[in-house]
């Protein structure tokens, strides 16, 4: 019979973490950064634990964050030092090159910057705390939240719908109208032209 293995958990620095994605919605940051604050008097412990990040052991034992990016640079902004790990994969014995291969096939990274595009691995910054804002992950987020989609497990579902409203959305749109924005695009998630995506819930009824 083949053991269960546990996960390793240990406490980590949060400017010591590394990601794997060049950016958040900073919108997003602020609301987990509001929960934060209406939770950790009482409960800021008990959530801690509850919320560990999954991180990937890297060349040089860095830990490199494969989750929960908003929740680390929320919780940076809000002055907590460290943070509660698992670990989910040692890779540390692997090269550079073929460490960033690895996450990439095993879709455990998503180097694409504020426009939608592709950067070069080395374009993913050192620390969570120099992520960049994608204001249209913000908004897929908010879509979400407002039943424009249902949650799903596809890695990095909520990039690829900021991708999807981001050729349809100016972002000066999003950044200056933010509700009017949401409006668009909660249409747009209704449309056919969304059913590719992950957690699509289909067109509006007709009347």
């Amino acid at each position: 019979m083949t053991p269960v293995r546990e996960p390793v958990l240990t406490t980590v620095a949060i400017v010591d973490l590394r990601p794997t994605q060049i950016t958040v919605g900073m919108r997003e940051v602020q609301a987990k950064r509001k929960h934060w604050r209406e939770t950790a008097g009482n409960k800021g412990g008990k959530f801690l634990g509850k919320h560990m990040i999954p991180v990937v052991l890297g060349p040089k034992r860095h830990c490199y964050v494969i989750d929960h990016h908003h929740l680390a640079r929320a919780l940076h902004d809000e002055g907590v030092k460290d943070v509660a790990v698992t670990v989910i994969s040692n890779l540390s014995a692997l090269d550079r090159e073929a460490f960033w291969t690895v996450l990439d096939n095993r879709s455990w990274m998503h180097p694409f910057d504020d426009e939608g595009r592709r950067r070069p691995y080395g374009d993913i910054p050192k620390s969570v705390i120099d992520l960049v804002d994608d204001p249209f992950r913000s908004l897929a987020g908010e879509l979400r939240r407002s039943g424009g989609f249902a949650k799903d497990t596809t890695p990095f579902s909520e990039f690829l719908w900021a991708d999807f409203l981001r050729r349809r959305i100016k972002r000066k749109t999003v950044e200056r109208n933010f509700d009017g924005a949401l409006e668009r695009a909660l249409a747009l998630a209704k449309s056919d032209v969304a059913e590719y995506l992950p957690g699509w819930c289909g067109p509006l009824p007709e009347d």
